[in-house]
């Protein structure tokens, strides 16, 4: 199972550059990524993805996933009740990787023109390795499906990079 963790960064640019990182720990065997996918909101309020794979054989079920994601959190007007909209087995696959109305709303209101919310999923890693290398980039955790201990590693080691001591 892939574990899902999202981290809204200031810019685009700060988002690929943290995204490129990941997959050169990737090379290095820190990390394996499923997929890294970074959604960008433009002045209009139109959500853009960049995928990391391309629409293949593979791609395309990876699609299918962002596509859903995307969908129901920021297409969907009412957001306290996106999951509940979601019928049976998709709510329940969304709310199985920790996709709630809290999260949705929070990443909705986070995800403003100009940033970009950077969305992977990772199949394993060596987390002291990895966090130690994406620390130094900032950005804010809004969601994950790791346990509360390296959630909170994550969510420190990132704010220490914003707000230094």
């Amino acid at each position: 199972m892939s574990d899902l963790i999202a981290i809204v960064y200031p810019t685009e640019a700060k988002a690929e550059e943290v995204r490129q990182r990941l997959i050169d720990l990737q090379k290095e065997y820190l990390i394996t990524l499923a997929d890294a996918v970074i959604a960008t909101r433009d002045d209009n309020g139109k959500v853009r993805l960049n995928q990391m794979l391309h629409t293949t054989a593979a791609g395309a079920l990876s699609g299918s996933f962002w596509g859903l994601l995307v969908g129901v959190i920021f297409l969907n007007p009412l957001l306290g009740v996106a999951v509940g909209a979601a019928s049976g087995a998709v709510g329940g696959a969304l709310t199985d990787v920790g996709i709630n109305d809290d999260f949705m709303k929070q990443l909705a209101a986070k995800l403003t023109p100009g940033s970009a919310a950077l969305f992977v999923l990772v199949r394993e890693m060596t987390a002291d390795k990895v966090l130690k290398e994406i620390s130094g980039y900032g950005g804010e955790v809004l969601q994950s499906s790791l346990d509360e201990t390296k959630e909170k590693v994550l969510r420190d080691a990132l704010q220490s990079a914003t707000n230094p001591a």
